[in-house]
């Protein structure tokens, strides 16, 4: 358990803690760090127009991260009560050292790995294989946006709702633990979407009750949204301290690499606004008083987008 000074502000900003109409704006103060996300770097193989991350070929918003990079925050996570390390992009297996840094991983903490499961991991399967013998277990969450494979290929490029599928299968066979996550439409009815992959799922051979995690439409990076300000107030009359505990910012962090340093982020949503860096060590991001500012914010507070498997 963290305890942190109470009322700490990595930055001075007014806006950080006010909201425009000058109300006290709504926080999570994080308590504890149970998981650790680290952020890949945004180069992907594919170029989905919807990609929170605006990740595409060569991209570099985000550096690529070797295992020299993660290891000490690994290290630190580790004195802190890490019970887990995450891993998101663009795409983790386009990255050279990936497999090296999963290996270094496991050895203390379970992990998982969010994935399009496309070529880049198809063609690594073979190194990925020997990691179902490490000390704890590795998961993948793969990204399969519709159950309608043409509506799913036509922003991940033909084919790639079956080459998903079928590496996803592959996982499964050797033993790795498999969820997938799916985009989240205005209105939909959530059940019968979720029948509409089990459908798959029982064709591909995977559990039926393989776990569907949904994410509404977060936009693209820099995108400012008309969402409203969240405040104090907000935070008791809406949410509890249970629920409050629930928020990711709560209980994780990000680390991305920007500008060849390596940065703590409050959460695997904000990486694109520099007023959620919160330093180069996890003991000094959680510190941090986390207010809800990003407009993906109120995704969480008002939907409970948790990246989080927990």
């Amino acid at each position: 358990m963290i305890h942190p000074t109470e009322e700490y502000y990595h930055i001075s900003k007014p806006e950080w803690v006010t909201t425009p109409d000058g109300d006290q704006r709504g926080y999570i103060q994080p308590r504890e760090l149970r998981e650790l996300w680290f952020h890949t770097g945004t180069i992907c193989n594919l170029s989905c127009p919807f990609c929170l991350e605006g990740s595409r070929p060569g991209d570099n918003r985000l550096n690529m991260v070797t295992l020299e990079d993660v290891r000490p925050l690994i290290d630190e996570a580790l004195t802190l009560g890490v019970e887990r390390f995450s891993f998101t992009g663009g795409e983790p297996f386009v990255v050279k050292e990936m497999v090296r840094i999963l290996d270094f991983a496991l050895d203390h903490r379970p992990c998982l790995v969010l994935t399009n499961a496309t070529h880049p991991l198809q063609r690594r399967l073979d190194e990925i294989r020997p990691l179902i013998r490490k000390p704890n277990p590795l998961n993948f969450r793969i990204s399969l946006d519709y159950p309608d494979p043409e509506q799913h290929d036509r922003s991940r490029g033909q084919g790639n709702f079956m080459l998903s599928l079928q590496t996803m299968t592959e996982l499964n066979r050797i033993g790795f633990g498999i969820s997938i996550a799916r985009q989240r439409e205005q209105d939909e009815d959530s059940a019968a979407v979720d029948r509409r992959f089990q459908r798959h799922f029982r064709c591909a051979g995977v559990p039926k009750d393989t776990r569907i995690v949904s994410f509404p439409d977060f936009l693209a990076p820099g995108t400012i949204a008309e969402v409203p300000h969240i405040t104090r107030e907000c935070m008791t009359k809406y949410h509890d301290e249970e629920s409050r505990s629930r928020f990711m910012c709560h209980f994780s962090k990000m680390v991305v690499k920007k500008d060849d340093r390596m940065r703590v982020y409050a959460c695997t949503l904000v990486d694109d606004d520099e007023d959620y860096d919160l330093g180069g060590s996890l003991g000094e991001a959680m510190r941090a008083r986390i207010m809800m500012k990003h407009h993906r914010c109120y995704s969480c507070f008002a939907q409970g987008a948790s990246c989080s498997e927990s």
